[in-house]
């Protein structure tokens, strides 16, 4: 018992991981309450739940075809092909550590309180004030990105249907767009509010439908590929950058396709307080759903790239969208095109589905800790609902107002992708680094331990972070106008200038961070927090 007390003195946090022989299994509560939160929501997820919303929050194929644009600007298929497996094999690194840490603090608070307990005394408070802040503006602008891509999705299947050629059918002015974009945003907030008990019978349902509709897709237009099929050699290597960039640096622009499917890989950790049993549940769940999404993303990927029409023509496209013209393309007509585009229409409102739910979970977490201005009203869960309901309204207010960015720039959506690639990217990285600072000591009894292979992973996902914030600042293409200027470091810094300003006039005199006044009373021996314990005894 001596070497939690000398990890305590160095971080002067309590130490609440459970104590040896202890079975987080019997009162996830209990455990809850050790951290210092009573538990306000309803446990109704199992691993399975868990592993399929995580799978939905990324919904490959979907989240691929959205961003497909620009690793086919930035090289073609070697970007689409080997950057989707060298950022999975990354995202795996860092899904692993951030399991392996979830498993020590399961909170709906997530990063933002696995930083508070893991970083040194003299930095915790500011370390998990920066982290949570990062979290949540990452979780509300990725969920932006989804509606938004969903919109500008929908406008290009729609557009498979033409009144002449290479003209669609809907002109989708700028205040149409915006419109689609509003009623796709309310649609999936009133599901995951009113839907709430019945979510993750979606996230089941979602999971086959995915992968009947990939098979669907697979099958279909390697069969017909009425414009021919490419070679092996130009389907898995061809590189023809057109970005403007030079190769290297075109190729990993291009990486933000990949980044932006994986980067939900965090999410849901917030789901931590309505998981059965998070310590093991989550951790494993957050790995399996990397694996499952790389057989997937490579299922859809590869088969596109070898019916992919002229690169040029795709590059050109003014939708931003070249998925349903490959599909068009390769299947040979519009009715066939709509049929195989269908099941991917049906994952992406499910997708923002899941990823409103989840920003709701990690708004309220930081609410309720009072490092969000007007968090009285947002730490406040639903009596009926049994959600976060206010949370999830600000969450929503906060994506649409960021949406009007669209009337005055038609790269909006590289803004909106990238601001939230850049923040869960920095607040993943949090907990992961200061665990290292610390010698990693605080996870070596972690019940899904890394063992050896710990320190290569948490060095992977800081090498990875220390990339991605400023490539994703860039734009995905030069030269560079004022209509298509990356305005991700705007809306970026924006949001870092509301932390700093309510630091500055609350937090710095009132901001403690996470509870960390045990309520012992009553807890069971098997989860009493490791300090209190050895007191007692």
């Amino acid at each position: 018992m001596s070497s939690p007390h000398a990890q305590d003195a160095r971080t002067g946090a309590p130490d609440i991981r459970l104590a040896e022989g202890g079975s987080e299994s019997d009162d996830p509560d209990g455990v809850l309450a050790a951290m210092g939160y009573k538990a306000e929501l309803v446990r109704t997820r199992s691993t399975w739940h868990v592993a399929f919303m995580s799978f939905v929050l990324a919904s490959i194929p979907y989240g691929l075809a959205t961003t497909l644009y620009y690793p086919l600007q930035g090289g073609g298929p070697v970007v689409v092909i080997w950057g989707w497996l060298l950022v999975s094999l990354i995202i795996l690194c860092i899904a692993a550590s951030l399991g392996e840490i979830t498993s020590v603090y399961p909170t709906a608070g997530g990063v933002y309180y696995q930083t508070f307990m893991l970083a040194p005394a003299g930095v915790r408070r500011l370390a998990a004030y920066i982290c949570g802040w990062a979290y949540v503006v990452g979780n509300i602008t990725i969920t932006l990105a989804v509606q938004f891509g969903t919109t500008l999705f929908f406008v290009a299947c729609v557009n498979v249907f033409e009144k002449e050629p290479g003209v669609g059918i809907w002109g989708a002015e700028t205040y149409q767009v915006f419109l689609t974009f509003l009623a796709i945003t309310l649609l999936c907030n009133a599901i995951s509010a009113f839907g709430n008990r019945y979510l993750h019978i979606l996230d089941t349902f979602a999971i086959f439908w995915t992968f009947t509709g990939l098979l669907a897709i697979l099958i279909t237009i390697l069969a017909v590929a009425k414009e021919g099929r490419r070679s092996a050699d130009y389907a898995l290597g061809g590189f023809e950058p057109s970005s403007g960039w030079p190769s290297g640096w075109s190729f990993c622009v291009g990486l933000l396709h990949a980044a932006y499917a994986t980067s939900s890989t965090g999410m849901v950790i917030s789901m931590c307080e309505e998981v059965q049993h998070p310590a093991t549940q989550v951790p494993k769940a957050m790995v399996i759903t990397i694996l499952i999404n790389t057989v997937g993303g490579l299922l859809f990927l590869v088969p596109l790239m070898f019916v992919l029409p002229d690169l040029a023509m795709l590059v050109a496209l003014p939708s931003g969208q070249p998925t349903p013209t490959i599909i068009k393309s390769a299947v040979g007509s519009s009715g066939g095109a709509i049929a195989l585009l269908i099941p991917l229409m049906v994952l992406a409102i499910l997708c923002g589905v899941a990823c409103t739910t989840a920003a709701s979970r990690c708004t309220w977490a930081f609410a309720r800790d009072g490092a969000i201005p007007g968090s009285k009203w947002w730490k406040q869960v639903h009596p009926t609902l049994d959600l976060p309901f206010n949370a999830m309204m600000l969450s929503m207010a906060i994506q649409i107002v960021l949406g009007v960015i669209y009337f005055g720039s038609t790269t909006a959506f590289n803004a909106f992708s990238g601001v939230g690639v850049i923040s869960l990217t920095v607040s993943y990285a949090a907990p992961i680094a200061v665990s290292m600072y610390e010698g990693r000591t605080r996870v070596k009894d972690a019940k899904f331990s890394l063992g050896k292979l710990g320190w290569v992973c948490n060095s992977i996902a800081i090498a990875w972070s220390i990339l991605a914030v400023p490539l994703f600042c860039m734009p995905a293409y030069l030269p560079v106008t004022a209509a298509t200027v990356n305005y991700a470091p705007v809306v970026f810094v924006g949001f870092v200038a509301i932390a700093a300003a309510w630091y500055a006039a609350w937090g710095r005199k009132n901001y403690r961070g996470p509870p960390t006044e045990h309520l012992n009373a009553g807890l069971p021996a098997d989860v009493m927090p490791i300090d209190a314990k050895t007191r007692k005894e």
